[in-house]
């Protein structure tokens, strides 16, 4: 009989919702494919506001948060009232049936606070490490007070009770073995690894150009520490200097009506158009269009340790990317990227521009993302190590 037969796993993530946490979903998917029954709590957020719903045979219970967080005492907030409703909802759902796992997707690393509760009844915890909180934190604050230091302390915390722990790369599996002292037996890296079937590649449609000969996309979360306040300012040199390029960023986040104004403010607007968070297949029509894509994370910590999934879904859908020189972005590209000095904005658009004028090397670039992501990045191949990783952990 499989190791997933008669198991059930919860799956708790806060910052987004599912399935819209497209490795959350794959993962979910993964597990209950082979044979587990699996449960989900997440926030609602816009399109995803059923409080219950069930898709693809996993129960998704999602909760509403107050508001969306900015400042440090706003994300205590969130973070509470997250944790109020992920604890409701475990015991609601462990009495309706036992589940055996606890699958923790961090930000943030307060969700040890649900499952110490239930290792009581034998219940695992697998920590399945997305960011790294004390490096983020510097990211969004640029301070080491209080709030940093318990920070340091939940990241303490959540390795000590994690039976087992998921690094989406090896930077992160550096910091389980590190910071977290855990056993390097108890680790596993899984990349976030794009599933082809989604991303399928199709022929440009030219309206997302807006008549301009050239389009450059970007996917992804618009925060502070994304980087669109350095892309706009690329865009400015770029189009200081020639007026055929356009650009779609197509993704929402806490700082998207700000992105919004500084390039209006800049004299920007004709050329890059903002779409918010769109559907998968709008979402890879832009893509499609797109002569390159950027990836503008700001050379934080945080960002040069992080593996970026827009980075894989840009080399899926075979584009050449333009970033900053940043470790793990370095490593899921490699050929598949020109990297402009960290930080500077003006060699950035100089990359950009070099690779728009550049068809030859365009098409060589994009070849080898392609064959990256079918050949080693997929997550064909990564749900194999999900699986394996599961089965040791069920039979522990």
């Amino acid at each position: 009989m499989s190791s997933f037969q008669n198991k059930h796993i919860l799956i708790i993530v806060e910052n987004l919702p599912v399935p819209f946490d497209r490795r959350v979903w794959q993962e979910a998917n993964t597990l209950k494919d082979n044979g587990a029954e699996v449960s989900i709590i997440c926030p609602k957020q816009k399109d995803y506001a059923s409080a219950y719903e069930v898709i693809n045979g996993i129960e998704i219970y999602r909760y509403s948060l107050p508001f969306e967080a900015r400042g440090a005492f706003g994300y205590l907030l969130e973070y509470g009232v997250a944790l109020f409703w992920e604890f409701f909802l475990s015991w609601k759902i462990y009495f309706k049936k036992r589940f055996h796992v606890i699958h923790g997707c961090n930000p943030p690393d307060m969700i040890f606070l649900v499952a110490i509760w239930f290792k009581i009844f034998r219940v695992k915890y697998v920590f399945d490490h997305h960011d790294i909180n004390p490096e983020l934190y510097i990211a969004k604050f640029n301070s080491k007070g209080l709030l940093y230091k318990m920070v340091i302390l939940f990241e303490r915390l959540t390795f000590a009770t994690a039976d087992f722990s998921i690094a989406t790369n090896e930077s992160y599996k550096e910091i389980a073995l590190r910071r977290g002292k855990m056993a390097e037996n108890k680790i596993q890296v899984i990349r976030s690894g794009p599933k082809l079937d989604r991303l399928k590649l199709l022929p440009p449609d030219n309206q997302f150009r807006k008549g301009r000969k050239y389009l450059v996309g970007y996917v992804g979360v618009i925060g502070q520490q994304e980087g669109i306040d350095l892309l706009l300012e690329s865009v400015k040199i770029i189009i200081s200097k020639r007026s055929d390029i356009q650009f779609a960023i197509v993704g929402g986040g806490s700082d998207l009506e700000k992105m919004k104004q500084l390039s209006e403010k800049s004299g920007l607007s004709k050329f890059v158009d903002f779409y918010g968070r769109v559907p998968d297949d709008l979402l890879v029509a832009i893509l499609n269009t797109a002569d390159i894509c950027v990836n503008p994370d700001k050379p934080t910590e945080m960002n040069n340790l992080s593996t970026m999934n827009k980075i894989m879904e840009y080399m899926a859908l075979k584009k050449p990317v333009v970033q900053y020189d940043l470790k793990e972005g370095r490593f899921s590209a490699q050929e598949a990227s020109l990297y402009a000095k960290c930080g500077d904005t003006n060699d950035f658009a100089n990359k950009i521009m070099q690779l728009v004028d550049d068809s030859e090397l365009r098409m060589k670039m994009g070849v080898f993302a392609y064959d990256r992501v079918l050949n080693e990045l997929s997550w064909d191949f990564e749900k194999e190590k999900l699986i394996k990783f599961y089965e040791r952990i069920l039979n522990n």
